[in-house]
């Protein structure tokens, strides 16, 4: 079989030192993966020396990469080598990072051999290069001026197990509060019940992401779900924390706040609750949190309001992708819906922020500063996949799903929401346009030859 090698290069402002450590802390691996594949960690490499990581793909099938001790040269260069036989025909991948030391920053370079075509390879280099680049960025931005340690909550959902390799490939500590008991020992077993203050010993912040998932049918029992898994428990982690003399205390919200249907209104986090199931209960658990921070508490407490988070690995994008490849997709209803969304990474940097910047607290709107409306969420995600997006979609299908209010207050919301708390604070996006931030997670991204 012929062997061919791929050379893709990437010049940083960073570090040679910083550019390096990044890559050897945990959490690197995850930062990297494309979302758009059918990928997942198995094992990480603990060594870049001499490690093996292990990646699950489809059909039971592993991809075992082992770094080679002999090409390894201290914080410049590091080889992985494909060492397993997952597919019918054997596969040679041959990976060389290069770190090179500039006058103004690092130059990394990434050569694969392989009998991969540049052209199958190029998407993947031109994500993972982006990641890096805007993570390093991101820690340069917001990272604050020593390592902290974060416990978190739902570290297992779409936002945590994103979270959670964000911050530590940024240097900092990861604590996961678990309700099972610790497997690892930077897990902690927590109780939302009765929260033990001890959880938070040589915690600097809390994130708190747990709660029940909002999608099924609203139910009466679905319902109660969603309230008492967050209103009660939020109130108790908090003043555990404050007890505990935790320095900020970070946690989910939702523009949900807002009400199912404002119309063209743009709403900041000034505006007044909206109406409905779901602005009810976000006003609730926003309460919870300040009620038990307490009021003589020196503990900063901040609401992140989010917005519909796009990543093809959960939510409402996971769910669209398939039917838009198929060709099958289009708007919802008549498509006037105003879409207040957010691409991943970009909450993951707000929720860095919350952490480590003194002058954010209370309610922050987690939402990116172009809403759109519906329909030209649905044209701009069919043009990324190069598919129609005319067919519009029936309201019975979110009706019969989630029920008539469900519908109405999820499939058919319209929020037309402002990060007016980042604006004024000066906050960069990554992504501040719908279409680049799908191109980037679904591996379209415009790339030089």
């Amino acid at each position: 079989m012929t062997t061919s090698a791929s050379e893709f290069r990437l010049d940083l402002p960073d570090p040679i030192d910083a550019v390096f450590d990044w890559h050897r802390r945990p959490g690197g691996l995850a930062r990297l993966l494309p979302p758009w594949q059918p990928l997942r960690i198995v094992a990480e490499a603990a060594s870049l020396r001499d490690g093996t990581a292990v990646i699950g793909l489809p059909a039971g099938r592993r991809w075992v990469a082992r770094h080679s001790p002999s090409d390894y040269v201290e914080g410049r260069v590091f080889v992985d080598q494909l060492c397993s036989r997952p597919f019918v025909v054997p596969v040679r991948w041959n990976h060389r990072h290069e770190f090179q030391a500039r006058a103004t920053g690092t130059t990394l370079v990434d050569r694969v051999d392989s009998p991969a075509p540049r052209a199958l390879l190029s998407p993947m280099f031109a994500y993972r290069h982006r990641q890096l680049a805007d993570d390093l960025a991101a820690h340069r931005r917001f990272g604050g001026p020593s390592p902290l340690t974060v416990a978190v909550t739902g570290s297992s959902g779409l936002v945590g197990g994103a979270l959670t390799p964000f911050l530590t490939t940024g240097g900092h500590r990861v604590i996961r509060l678990v309700r099972r008991p610790p497997r690892h020992r930077d897990e902690r077993q927590w109780y939302p019940d009765c929260p033990d203050p001890t959880l938070f010993d040589g915690v600097d912040a809390v994130v708190h992401l747990a709660g029940a998932s909002i999608a099924g049918r609203f139910s009466a029992e679905h319902r109660r779900r969603i309230r008492e898994s967050r209103i009660e428990p939020t109130r108790r982690l908090a003043a555990a924390a404050a007890s505990a003399g935790v320095s900020v205390f970070v946690s989910a919200s939702a523009i949900g706040f807002y009400g199912p249907d404002r119309g063209d209104q743009v709403l900041t986090e000034a505006s007044a609750a909206g109406g409905g199931f779901l602005a009810g209960v976000v006003e609730d658990w926003e309460s919870a949190a300040r009620t038990g921070a307490g009021r003589e508490s020196s503990m900063r407490t901040v609401l992140v309001r989010t917005g519909i988070v796009q990543s093809p690995r959960g939510g409402a994008l996971r769910l669209q992708r398939p039917l838009f490849a198929a060709g099958l997709g289009g708007p919802l209803g008549g498509g006037r819906q105003w879409v207040s969304w957010i691409g991943i990474d970009d909450l993951l940097d707000i929720y860095l922020r919350a952490v480590t910047d003194p002058g954010l607290s209370g309610p922050v709107n987690a939402v990116a500063p172009h809403p759109v409306r519906q329909r030209d969420y649905a044209e701009t995600l069919g043009r990324v996949l190069h598919r129609p997006a005319v067919l519009p979609t029936p309201t019975l299908g979110p009706r019969m799903l989630l029920g008539e209010s469900g519908a109405r207050e999820v499939a058919k919301a319209s929020q037309r929401v402002s990060p007016a708390v980042l604006d004024a604070a000066g906050h960069a996006f990554r992504f501040p346009e719908l279409e680049p931030a799908l191109r980037h997670l679904l591996g379209r991204a415009r790339v030089s030859p």
